[in-house]
């Protein structure tokens, strides 16, 4: 049965009064919870961070809200107080060991401690009987530090009584690495931005080892925030962040926690080192025009063609010579070779020797400003107008002339870019090249786990890139990539390509022979669509072996060689190297699928 109760006409239901942080503050109504920070190196818990809650259920539960409801109200640094008050009061109860860590802004913080009666005896020695040395105040950025003069006093006031100094959620683009120098804080939280899914992002990667130099330079500590996986855990580990913080170490809770959860445990107690994610690097490696550069004589604009002749003559090794205006700007360019021809022609000095040397000039040229990176000026070498290449360029800073650079110059320094990029990350597969697969073995040696290590090689590849064309057998190279990818554990397994047909498996996984059988297995049923029909009834090519001889190949096949790393057994990344190329050999020789050996 339903009871309808009906209002007097004329009266509506009223509604209850919104609630408001002065109520919250006036009838002690906010609570704290606290959540873990642990070590990354040993696991133990070094502190928790002290989260305020308004009354569960409510619209001010969550901290968002509550704050932005004691803007509205005028109250925010009475709120922040109280939330720090809150802290140290539920803290002292809980009986935890390490660091408690309270947020504070800024102007909250000097405005409590200006002077005694403001700060309310908030830090003074054991406030709740907490001892300010085991209290850290995490110092927010929610607004622009305009004050940094009190706001330094203020932190060398606490500094005196022992409470330590972190700075929240460096890098979300509010905290500013000025007061980072200003402040000198013992800590810096590193924004969830940069922990959130790093194992895959190289770029994020290079920002904390970035911060790591700064926090070395400044003579701070790291803690990356929002650890939710166990591969994040594992790279920020192996990267030597300090401290970690996030819901795979340790929810928020009124208790906090006297250690980490067992997920987080087991990684920080595995000797398994994380895959680092490579950055691709530029080819350039930062080179820019004017590193080309050579100075070279010039002529103004009325300069005429005897003039020219005579430069030329003086100066042999000179390809060109620019021609400039008044204001030193360059407006043609003249091409040693074709002005030589052109002098060498019956009557070209009597017709042409007194006209002004921009008759037969290039008057469009090539013109770079001297910071133009070398691979804006890679499109000259696939040009259809080769006459840069021949003439070279004019190398300019803000319009002035300063001098030319050589086709020649250009190529070589593309191509010594490009085989140095290439030792990083190979350019076809985009696979880690030669330089991070040794900087990884170092890391496997260093760590003192075993692994193995494996050396895959393709068996009568020559005859079919012959046969096919290299676009084929690039094909075929990206191939073995794309296996050896699918069947590696991207988090524990590190592939790298060495170069041409040769890849380099690294493996942590224990099921390895597993995967390199299945590996093999894949790829050779694969490969035979890379090859024609008539081949595939052969089973192989006709073509010429390394001898120059004609005979049949059969279908191109995938040979891996693996060798056990006993910990202890290796010393150096070129020893691990030489073993996996012996055992590639043993494979190759006997037709072995894979072959497997202990170093």
């Amino acid at each position: 049965m339903t009871t309808i109760t009906s209002l007097p006409p004329g009266r509506t239901q009223e509604r209850p009064a919104p609630l408001r942080v002065q109520t919250l503050i006036a009838e002690d109504l906010l609570t704290t919870l606290f959540q873990p920070i642990v070590q990354l190196d040993c696991g133990l818990i070094y502190g928790h961070e002290a989260l305020v809650r308004g009354p569960a259920g409510s619209a001010l539960e969550y901290p968002d809200a509550l704050f932005a409801a004691g803007r509205r109200e005028g109250l925010t640094v009475e709120l922040e107080v109280r939330c720090a008050n809150q802290a140290l009061k539920d803290w002292s109860r809980q009986k935890l060991g390490g660091r408690l860590l309270i947020n504070m802004s800024a102007s909250a913080l000097t405005h409590a401690l200006r002077d005694e009666q403001g700060s309310g005896g908030l830090f003074s020695d054991e406030a709740y009987g907490v001892s300010p040395s085991s209290v850290m105040i995490e110092l927010t950025e929610h607004e622009r530090v305009t004050d940094i003069e009190n706001l330094r006093r203020a932190i060398t006031a606490l500094r005196r009584q022992g409470v330590g100094i972190a700075l929240d959620d460096f890098g979300d683009g509010r905290s500013s690495l000025r007061l980072w120098s200003e402040i000198q804080p013992d800590i810096v939280k590193i924004d969830k931005y940069f922990t959130h899914d790093l194992p895959a992002h190289a770029e994020k990667l290079q920002t904390f080892r970035a911060l790591l130099q700064l926090a070395e330079t400044f003579g701070a500590q790291l803690i990356a925030e929002g650890i939710e996986s166990a591969e994040e855990l594992r790279v920020l580990r192996d990267l030597g962040v300090t401290f970690g913080q996030g819901w795979l170490i340790g929810r928020p809770s009124s208790e906090g926690a006297v250690e980490a959860l067992a997920a987080a445990r087991t990684v920080l107690a595995s000797s398994d080192i994380a895959v680092l994610p490579e950055l691709r690097r530029a080819s350039s490696n930062g080179v820019t025009a004017e590193r080309l550069m050579m100075e070279a004589v010039t002529v103004r604009e009325d300069a005429s063609h005897e003039q020219l002749f005579r430069i030329f003559n003086e100066h042999e090794q000179l390809h060109a010579i620019a021609i400039l205006n008044a204001k030193d700007e360059p407006v043609a360019l003249v091409d040693r070779s074709q002005f030589i021809n052109r002098w060498a022609k019956p009557f070209f000095n009597d017709l042409y020797g007194r006209h002004a040397c921009t008759l037969f000039a290039n008057q469009t040229p090539l013109i770079v400003d001297a910071d133009t990176g070398i691979e804006a000026l890679t499109t000259v070498l696939t040009s259809s107008d080769q006459r840069y290449l021949r003439e070279g360029f004019i190398i300019t800073r803000d319009g002035r002339y300063l001098g030319l650079g050589t086709g020649e110059q250009l190529v070589r320094s593309v191509t010594e870019a490009r085989i140095e990029a290439a030792r990083h990350a190979n350019p076809l597969t985009f696979l880690p090249g030669n330089i991070p697969i040794s900087q990884h073995i170092g890391r496997l040696l260093t760590s003192g786990r075993g692994f193995v290590a494996a050396y895959a090689d393709l068996n009568h590849f020559k005859p079919f890139n012959d046969e096919y064309g290299y676009w084929r057998g690039d094909e075929m190279i990206r191939l073995v990539a794309r296996v050896a990818s699918s069947h590696c554990d991207s988090q524990r397994d590190f592939l790298g390509h060495v170069g041409g047909d040769d890849f380099v498996m690294l493996f942590q996984s224990d099921d390895w022979e597993q995967r390199c059988e299945q590996i093999v297995e894949r790829f050779n049923d694969l490969a035979r669509n890379l090859f024609d029909a008539a081949a595939l009834q052969a089973g192989g090519i006709m073509a010429e072996d390394r001898h120059g001889d004609m005979r049949f190949h059969p279908c191109t096949t995938l040979s891996i060689g693996a060798v056990r790393i006993a910990a202890g057994t290796l010393h150096r990344p070129e020893q691990v190297a030489t073993a996996a190329a012996t055992a590639k050999r043993h494979a190759k020789h006997e037709q072995l699928s894979v072959y497997v050996m202990a170093a």
